[in-house]
C-alpha cells in the first residue's frame, strides 16, 4: 500500500513540474509589446566594419581634393599600431567638423573580421572609422601604385594626402609626430 501512495505521489509530482516547466517555456503573449524593454544593441545593432576590395582601396587612397585623409594601416595583434590609436582617436575628436578624415585599415585576418577586430575597434571607439582590407591579396603592384615608400613589410603606417600633397610614415608615429604633420597639411 506505502509503494502504491508514494508512486501516485512521485507520479503527480513528476506531472505536476512538467507541467510547471512548459508554463514557463510558453511565451507569455498576453504581455503589452510596449511594455517589452529593448537593450540599445537591439534598438541600433551595430553594422559589420566594412570590407574594402584592392579596387576601392585605390580609389580612396587616390581622392585628391581640399580635404586630408589621414589613413592608418594597422592590426589588432601589433603592439606599436595599439599604442599609437589613441593619438589617431584624439585628433578625430579634436578636428571634428573640420575637412579631415581619418581611416584605420585592418589588416587583420580575414578570420578575425567578425570577431577580434570588432571587439577591439569598439573598445578603443574607433569602429566607425574602421575599414577591413585582406592583406593577403595586397601585392608589389598595389604598393607601388600608392606609396613612394611602403612595400608592406611592416605595419603600422600611416599615409596623408590632401590634394597632391603626400606624407607616409613607416612605423610608429608620436602623438607630437602626427600633430605637426598634420597641421602641415592644414595651413
Amino acid at each position: 500500500m506505502k509503494k502504491i501512495i508514494v508512486s501516485v505521489f512521485l507520479a503527480t509530482a513528476l506531472i505536476s513540474c512538467k507541467k510547471e516547466n512548459e508554463k514557463l517555456q510558453e511565451p507569455d503573449t498576453t504581455e503589452d509589446s510596449a511594455a517589452i524593454s529593448t537593450t540599445p544593441e537591439t534598438e541600433n545593432p551595430k553594422e559589420p566594419i566594412k570590407a574594402f576590395s584592392i579596387q576601392e582601396m585605390n580609389e580612396f587612397l587616390q581622392k585628391k581634393n581640399d580635404t586630408l585623409y589621414v589613413t592608418n594601416f594597422f592590426a589588432t595583434w601589433c603592439g606599436p599600431c595599439v599604442r599609437e590609436i589613441p593619438y589617431f582617436k584624439n585628433k578625430i575628436q579634436e578636428l571634428n567638423g573640420k575637412p579631415v578624415k581619418i581611416t584605420f585599415v585592418s589588416l587583420d585576418n580575414k578570420s578575425d573580421w567578425t570577431t577580434k577586430v570588432p571587439q577591439f575597434t569598439d573598445e578603443l571607439g574607433i569602429r566607425n572609422n574602421t575599414v577591413l582590407m585582406d592583406g593577403q591579396l595586397l601585392d608589389q603592384n598595389f604598393f607601388a601604385s600608392n606609396f613612394k615608400q611602403w612595400t608592406g613589410s611592416a605595419i603600422p603606417f600611416t599615409y596623408m594626402r590632401k590634394g597632391d600633397k603626400t606624407d607616409e610614415t613607416l612605423g610608429m608615429i608620436s602623438e607630437q609626430q602626427l600633430t605637426d604633420k598634420i597641421n602641415s597639411f592644414l595651413k
